[in-house]
């Protein structure tokens, strides 16, 4: 018997040896191969860049991954607890591998044939995410195991499951607990409520087979298993567990919490920083881009270009319906697929057509009611200048079975009033506003809708500019010695050139002639003749320079007279900087979108240094100049340049193409409207002295906009919407007349002084050396009268050959 008892003590320990030596060996076969785990602690989350508002409001997410990543601490206990139960109870007990969760979930699966409890520790399910692959076999578990004891000799037990519970795939994009929370349930963790917490914790044993939103049935099995598991543990009272098993799921997708809908500038950025960081840094290094824009003026924005667009289209008539289908009185009726959402406007099936009302079923299924003041503007759509007859009675306009789109009209709380019909708008509008002290983009809006047209044609749109262009003009009359007051001949003109067929006679927009015209008369009224006369005068060299200084490219600008009636072509972010120089004073800015770069730690990695205004340091790019200023923006024209220039702008509005912004009820706003050949293009640009704003609407295929669409009626009206909400509350700002420049009374009709006790004269402001000292008669002005007074020379005229001029 002793002999017996000692050769089985014999064969133990001969066995034990042999397992020891195996798994040395095991140990040193697959050691060479394995990572190291010292990398852990230089382990980054692939987490999503996103972007932001300056006041900080979320604008945009881009990655394939959603991650919200959280440290320890902020990890709620309960959480812990929930994810301790369902994955690893003796998770703080253990090296890392627990012998007695390996040996019961054996058990589990000879007695019951299902592995209802995994083998796997948390501590092994990190080595596995973060090393391996996930293949199945032995020589992984193996893998696996030996990973788990490197980690809890590299990390402590807290170290471990921050990992775990950040980086843990939890299904629909989430990766991590915060995602999760954010994706089911749109809260925060620290929010959550107890059986939303242990619905998380059921995810990672098979986020697709227990997921709430796609298998809610044996979602909710798992997880009152984990409430059950809770409870066995001590973790949840009699009473929590109760209540908590007994509440419903209330589970859904949750996209990102976008703050503010700005997905053309989301675009911008995300462009951006592909550009500087490439895509995979971009998309998974977890920054955070704080833009230039502030929150309220670009959801401003957006609403004003829509409605802007809205309204144009409802003047060129109602284009019907966009699809039909046959309604069955035995089955509901159901909007087909594949009709989506576009900016503001719900697609819905017309299932009722009353006298003056009709019903309409949204997409929800919801039925709506449209009454008559929300269709009796659709007159039927001929062609852009011709509508049909107005309708008398719903029926003219909808029928049962026609697929349509609504409006929803809301009150100041954002609650729906009543519906309106309304149409996807053909035409496409811009809206930028830069804040001319260092070009700051506050709201920029690209289109009507990004997800149906990714087209941004406040950047990428290279249109013709009309009179928009004719600032830049006057601008460099100015500096050849014109001043507001000089008279130049509004009369018609004729230019031969043997390469066209017939001669070019351009006209005013209005075709009228009004003759002797002083100069801020003409640009208020946008006279074209007024301008071609000018640049001749003046050069078109000496306007392409000016427009180099007002940060155009002369290479899209035509080099003949055209350019009087701005022929070029540029883009809405380009022309509303140009009128940057005019409101700052005669500094040329850059146009800036990116303000801070910041990592998932919070570290600045990028601040913008733009170009600013420097009163202090005007011409002075000196190593230090006045703070907090560390560049200052390049003096391009004088600031008596920019002072008259702005000072002619205002009348734009006051008495010219744009009185409709009178409105506003404010004195300190200048601009102008801008109208192509055909009504192809308007535009209005127009400022205060804190803020530009430049508006253009087109159409994307350069057609015609239909007759009596100019910048005045097309494009301002969004300009003046959105600056009624930006300058709430900002006051007045007058206009601070500069040194060198004088003001005197002149004699309306010849520009020249007034003589005293004259009833009819009117201010005028001059330069200094140029204050008409003498009045002339109407009889004596020439046809086309040149810079003079205070005995200046006149310049020649510019003299393109074959030019006639008929008077």
């Amino acid at each position: 018997m002793l002999t017996w008892i000692k050769r089985l003590f014999f064969s133990a320990f001969v066995a034990l040896l042999l397992l020891i030596a195996s798994i040395i060996a095991v140990y040193f076969y697959l050691a060479p191969d394995l990572p190291s785990i010292a990398e852990v602690r230089e382990l980054r989350l692939q987490v999503p860049l996103r972007v932001y508002s300056q006041d900080g409001l979320l604008i945009q997410e881009f990655g394939e991954m959603r991650r919200i990543p959280l440290r320890y601490e902020q990890i709620p206990e309960r959480l812990i607890h929930a994810f301790l139960a369902a994955e690893d109870d003796r998770y703080f007990e253990h090296p890392g591998v627990d012998y007695q969760g390996l040996a019961a979930a054996v058990v589990e699966l000879v007695t019951t044939g299902e592995p209802r409890r995994g083998g796997s520790t948390i501590t092994m399910q990190v080595a596995r995410n973060l090393f391996l692959t996930p293949e199945k076999s032995y020589e992984r578990k193996l893998r696996e195991i030996i990973l788990a004891f490197r980690l809890e000799q590299e990390l402590n037990k807290q170290e471990i499951l921050e990992i775990y519970l950040n980086k843990i795939f939890l299904g629909h994009r989430s990766y991590g607990i915060g995602a999760a929370a954010h994706v089911y349930y749109g809260k925060a963790v620290d929010d959550l409520e107890l059986h939303q917490i242990a619905m998380i914790a059921g995810l990672p044993k098979a986020p697709s087979l227990y997921n709430p939103v796609t298998n809610p049935e044996r979602a909710l099995q798992r997880r009152d298993y984990v409430l059950g598991r809770m409870h066995l543990l001590g973790y949840l009272s009699d009473e929590e567990y109760q209540h908590a098993d007994n509440t419903p799921d209330d589970a859904r997708l949750h996209r990102a919490q976008i703050e503010v809908d700005s997905p053309y500038i989301g675009e911008m950025v995300r462009d951006w920083m592909v550009t500087r960081f490439g895509e995979e840094e971009t998309y998974t290094g977890g920054y955070h881009v704080y833009t230039t824009i502030y929150s309220e003026l670009q959801i401003a924005a957006e609403a004003a270009v829509r409605r802007n667009l809205r309204d144009y289209d409802r003047r060129r008539g109602y284009r019907g319906s966009e699809g039909r289908v046959e309604l069955a009185a035995d089955t509901p009726p159901q909007l087909p697929p594949g009709y989506q959402r576009v900016g503001d406007l719900l697609p819905a099936l017309v299932t009722e057509v009353a006298e003056r009302s009709f019903t309409a079923q949204l997409r929800s299924g919801e039925a709506v009611e449209v009454g008559w003041e929300g269709m009796r503007w659709a007159r039927p759509f001929i062609h852009r200048n011709a509508q049909g007859r107005p309708p008398n009675r719903a029926s003219d306009i909808v029928q049962p079975g026609e697929i349509i789109r609504l409006l929803p009209v809301t009150d100041a709380e954002e609650s729906i009033t009543h519906w309106e019909l309304s149409q996807i708008p053909e035409a496409q509008g811009a809206l930028i506003a830069l804040d001319p002290e260092d070009g700051a983009i506050r709201a920029l809006v690209g289109g009507y809708d990004f997800y149906r047209s990714k087209f941004n044609r406040a950047i990428q749109a290279r249109r013709q500019s009309g009179s928009a262009f004719k600032p830049v003009i006057f601008s460099a009359a100015l500096d050849l010695g014109y001043h507001p007051a000089s008279l130049i001949n509004d009369a018609p003109v004729v230019f031969e050139d043997p390469s066209l067929e017939r001669d070019w006679r351009p006209e005013n927009y209005s075709g009228e002639f009004f003759g002797p015209t002083r100069m801020r008369v003409a640009l208020a009224a946008s006279r074209n003749l007024v301008a071609i006369r000018l640049l001749r005068s003046t050069g078109v060299n000496n306007t392409l320079l000016q427009s180099a200084r007002f940060g155009l490219d002369p290479a899209e600008l035509p080099a003949n007279l055209s350019l009087s009636l701005g022929t070029g072509v540029s883009t809405p972010l380009q022309m509303t900087r140009t009128y940057s120089v005019l409101a700052n004073g005669g500094h040329r800015i850059d146009p800036h979108f990116v303000l801070t770069i910041q990592n998932e730690a919070g570290e600045t990695l990028y601040q913008a240094d733009p170009l600013r205004v420097c009163p202090s340091c005007l011409n002075e790019l000196s190593a230090q100049p006045h703070p907090p200023y560390t560049r200052a923006a390049p003096q391009v024209i004088s600031a008596q340049n920019a002072y008259f220039m702005s000072s002619m702008l205002r009348d734009v509005i006051r008495s010219g193409t744009a009185t409709r912004a009178r409105s506003l009820g404010r004195n300190d706003l200048a601009g102008k409207t801008g109208t192509t050949n055909d009504h192809r293009d308007t535009w209005f640009i127009g400022y205060h002295p804190t803020l530009v704003v430049g508006s253009w609407v087109g159409l994307d295929d350069n057609e015609r906009l239909g007759g009596g669409e100019s910048g005045g009626r097309t494009a301002l009206p969004a300009w003046i919407e959105f600056m009624e909400h930006a300058l709430q509350g900002v006051p007045e700002a007058p206009l601070t007349m500069p040194s060198g420049v004088v003001q005197v009374r002149i004699d309306p009709r010849t520009g020249q002084r007034a003589y005293p006790g004259q009833p009819d004269a009117i201010f005028e402001v001059f330069p200094a050396g140029q204050v008409p000292r003498e009045q002339v008669s109407a009889s004596d002005l020439p046809l086309l009268i040149t810079p003079g007074g205070s005995g200046d020379e006149a310049i020649p005229p510019h003299q393109p050959p074959s030019v006639l001029e008929i008077f």
